[in-house]
């Protein structure tokens, strides 16, 4: 089993308050799109009031689109609800130093109403839900996501200044492997490695990827939450470590037309006694649960494909020959299919590889989770492995729009039953939001297109 010892004790965080080494705490959440939300408090302050009481924050926090606007649609919060507070319980076991920031500790919090209800559309909440009723079957999730970004030599504030349009990529050509490539940005790197390690995630490896200034940073797998905490904690402190170092980096899921940032999720099952629940005698060493729960995410995959590509850009990346998925196939450690099966004995796992860098990986845990409940449930058949080229061969496509993937989302009898009508009345709107959003903006690809020659 894998050590549940919290990064930072509340105790030792006391004597660092009050040896003046800690004096802001940052309290946050996970939001709809996985971004941390919340507020930096005086740490004797938050140690005599936040921590036992926990504070509030506005509920449009889950009620508004990318670029923080309000918007219609969302049961939970509203104009005509007056847009009041929910409450933010700080999670004890997920404080850690920040080192990135200095004199700074962080935790996150869970989302309650004021008479103790959990906030059910809240994305921690949506993952905790699925872990409970995965624990009744006597079973816990190891995750591990491995998360890709670009990096540029171009600030922030130039990339936007500029449009995004004409940045300098850290590299500027193919360096998938390369240790000279990754030389080129180790500083960059090596900050990255070293501060997440010192806010308690266990750094594995970084290596250079396919597309201009690509990279990747590996970290060891966890139990689910825990890694989807750590996940979303490492995304924020990865570009503010780049703001601070004059660059910038993107983990959206297409930036151009080369290869995208993906965000392949590994997920096993452990038993009561620590040991894999996928490793079995039948067919490639896999278990019957393992079976089972597979043919669920396969049964799952287009349902539930809102949760594991959530943004218009995100369906940019399906493309054949890409390195990610068209094909609702499974194989074993086949690339070219969305679900590839890995490992042996201890080890033994599968892969998701839908998501891409822009994912909220609550939310697709909580799918994956959700999809092996499906099969273990209804004892779905896995059917045959695809050992061959999935683009090409003849499997049903992954949605190829955000619309279609919304559409599926919303009668999809799987979801309703698993996440219940509220959470995916919640995620409908929130693809409906982007939607309309994208519907009505001009492109620059219309204007190059149209603007003379039409």
């Amino acid at each position: 089993m894998v050590d549940r010892t919290p990064p930072l004790a509340v105790e030792e965080l006391r004597a660092l308050v009050a040896s003046g080494e800690i004096d802001t705490v940052v309290l946050a959440f996970p939001d709809m799109q996985g971004r941390l939300q919340g507020k930096r408090f005086a740490a004797p302050f938050f140690l005599d009031e936040v921590l036992s009481h926990g504070t509030e924050g506005c509920n449009y926090l889950l009620a508004v689109d990318t670029d923080m606007n309000t918007v219609d649609g969302y049961e939970m919060s509203s104009w005509d609800r007056g847009y009041g507070d929910f409450a933010m319980h700080p999670d004890p076991a997920t404080l850690r130093r920040v080192p990135w920031n200095a004199g700074t500790a962080m935790l996150l919090a869970d989302l309650a109403w004021h008479d103790g209800s959990p906030v059910v559309a809240a994305p921690r909440q949506i993952l905790r839900r699925q872990l409970e009723r995965l624990a009744e079957l006597g079973l816990t999730a190891q995750v591990g996501t491995e998360l890709e970004f670009m990096v540029f030599k171009d600030t922030y504030e130039q990339a936007w200044d500029a449009g995004y349009r004409g940045l300098t990529p850290a590299n500027q050509y193919n360096i998938d492997y390369s240790v000279l490539g990754t030389g080129r940005i180790e500083p960059l790197l090596r900050r990255i490695r070293n501060e997440m390690q010192a806010a308690g995630l266990t750094v594995e490896s970084a290596k250079g990827e396919c597309n201009l200034g690509q990279h990747e940073i590996a970290f060891r797998y966890d139990e689910a939450l825990v890694t989807c905490d750590q996940h979303a904690v490492y995304k924020t402190g990865a570009k503010e470590i780049a703001a601070q170092e004059g660059v910038s980096l993107t983990f959206m899921a297409k930036f151009d037309e080369r290869e995208g940032n993906s965000c392949h999720i590994h997920l096993s099952l452990s038993d009561a006694d620590g040991r894999n629940a996928m490793a079995g005698d039948g067919p490639g060493g896999m278990s019957d649960t393992m079976r089972h729960f597979l043919a669920g995410q396969l049964a799952a995959l287009r349902d539930f494909s809102l949760l594991y590509a959530p943004n218009i850009n995100s369906y940019k990346r399906f493309r054949p020959g890409s390195f990610a998925p068209t094909a609702v196939a499974w194989g074993v450690d086949n690339r070219t299919c969305a679900l590839r099966v890995v490992g042996h004995g201890r080890s033994m796992r599968f892969e998701n590889r839908l998501p891409g860098g822009d994912v909220n990986p609550y939310l697709a845990v909580a799918a994956l989770v959700a999809a092996g409940l499906y099969g273990v449930e209804n004892r779905l058949e896995l059917p045959e492995a695809c050992s061959g080229n999935a683009y090409g061969a003849d499997y049903e496509h992954v949605p190829t729009t955000l619309r279609e993937a919304a559409e599926l989302w919303e009668n999809s009898e799987i979801a309703k039953a698993a996440f219940g009508p509220e959470v995916v009345a919640h995620y409908r709107n929130m693809a409906r939001v982007e939607l309309d959003a994208y519907d009505s903006a001009v492109t620059d690809w219309e204007l190059r297109r149209s603007f003379e020659r039409l």
